[in-house]
C-alpha cells in the first residue's frame, strides 16, 4: 500500500499544477481547507479554475493572491462577516477574472453528476422564475476558445421524454483536484467527516486527484467499526495531510468554532490593496508552513475556539453517577 501521508508542501507541489480546475469541500464558514489554500498561494500556483458551491474566504484568498483565472460558483461571502467577498467583487468589476454563476442549487447537482460519471445534468426549475439561463458571465466565444471550459454555459431544449416540456442541460465539471478538510483519516486513506458532509464526497469521487487534510490520524480499525459513518473510501485520496486546525479560520465540527476576530480582520484588510498585501505577508508569506501559522495565531486564541462537546459526552457517565 502506497504511503499517502505527506506534508502540505509536498501534497500541493505534487498534485496541483498551474491551470488546474480545483473544487473545495465544506460550505462557507464550515470545514474549509484553508491550510491547503495558503500553501497554494505560498507556492505561487497560477491560472486556476475554481469550481465552487458555497465559497467564502478560502476562494477569496486565492483570488486576491492572483492565483485564479476563472471561477464557476454560486455564492462567495464570509456570511455575517461581510456581504459578497470584497476581493472577489473587486476583481470581477475590474475584469481581472472570469466568473460564471450556476446558482446554489444547480452546482451541487453538477458535482453529483460528475461523481456518477454523467456527461451532463438536466433541470427544470431554472426556467421557473429565474433569468440565470439568459445571464452569461463568460461570453459564448470565450467558452469555445478555452479548452478548460465546456462548449457552452448551458443549453435549453426539449425534454427527450416529453417534447412539450423545456429543460436546461448543464455541463458537468471536469475537476482536476479536490481539496477537502476532514475530522478523521486512517493511513489506508479512509476518511470520516463529522457533521454535515456538504459536497465533499461528490467532488472526491469526481476529481482526478484528491488531497485531504485532517484533524486526527486514527487507526483504520476505529473507522471500520462504523463504516457507514465514513464518507470517502480508502481508494480515493492521493494525499493525506495531518493538519490540526487546518480549517482555521472556519469551523470544524466537534473540534473548533470559526474565528470571528480573524474574519473581521480579513474583511478590513480587503478594503485596501496595501492592507491586503500586508495581510498576505503576515499570515501566508512570512510563515513557512501551517505549524508556524498556528503559532502566529496563538494558543490562547485557538484554545478559546475549541469545542468541548467531546469532553462533555465522554464525561456523561461520571456526571450521571454523581447525580444518582
Amino acid at each position: 500500500m502506497a504511503n499517502l501521508l505527506m506534508t502540505c508542501r509536498e501534497a500541493v507541489e505534487r498534485y496541483i499544477q498551474d491551470g488546474d480546475t480545483i473544487a473545495m469541500g465544506g460550505f462557507v464558514l464550515n470545514r474549509k481547507p484553508y491550510a491547503l489554500v495558503c500553501e497554494i498561494i505560498r507556492q505561487g500556483k497560477k491560472n486556476l479554475y475554481i469550481e465552487g458551491s458555497g465559497a467564502a474566504g478560502e476562494t477569496d484568498l486565492l483570488i486576491g493572491a492572483g492565483c485564479v483565472k476563472v471561477i464557476v460558483n454560486a455564492y462567495i461571502a464570509n456570511a455575517a462577516f461581510g456581504n459578497i467577498c470584497r476581493t472577489f467583487r473587486k476583481r470581477i468589476e475590474q475584469s481581472q477574472i472570469k466568473f460564471e454563476d450556476y446558482s446554489l442549487d444547480v452546482q451541487p447537482l453538477r458535482f453529483h453528476a460528475a461523481a456518477l460519471g454523467l456527461p451532463f445534468v438536466a433541470v427544470r426549475h431554472l426556467l421557473m422564475g429565474s433569468d440565470l439561463e439568459a445571464k452569461w458571465g463568460i461570453k459564448p466565444e470565450e467558452y469555445r476558445e478555452d479548452p478548460k471550459l465546456p462548449d457552452l454555459k448551458l443549453m435549453v431544449g426539449a425534454n427527450p421524454l416529453n417534447s412539450e416540456e423545456k429543460i436546461v442541460y448543464f455541463p458537468v465539471p471536469k475537476i482536476d483536484v479536490a481539496l477537502i478538510h476532514a475530522q478523521k483519516a486512517a493511513l489506508d486513506g479512509t476518511i470520516r467527516i463529522e457533521g454535515p458532509p456538504f459536497i465533499d464526497a461528490d467532488i472526491a469521487m469526481a476529481a482526478k486527484r484528491v488531497i485531504v487534510s485532517f484533524e486526527e490520524l486514527v487507526d483504520p480499525e476505529e473507522l471500520r467499526r462504523d463504516p457507514w459513518c465514513n464518507q470517502i473510501p480508502c481508494l480515493i485520496p492521493d494525499a493525506l495531510v495531518h493538519l490540526p486546525f487546518g480549517a482555521h479560520p472556519s469551523q470544524c465540527a466537534y473540534h473548533y468554532d470559526y474565528d470571528p476576530e480573524f474574519m473581521y480582520a480579513y474583511d478590513d484588510a480587503c478594503k485596501n490593496d496595501e492592507l491586503y498585501q500586508e495581510f498576505l505577508n503576515n499570515y501566508i508569506f512570512s510563515v513557512k508552513d501551517h505549524q508556524e501559522y498556528i503559532e502566529k495565531i496563538g494558543i490562547d486564541c485557538l484554545s478559546r475556539l475549541k469545542v468541548g462537546i467531546k469532553n462533555y459526552v465522554q464525561d456523561l457517565p461520571r456526571r450521571r453517577a454523581e447525580n444518582e
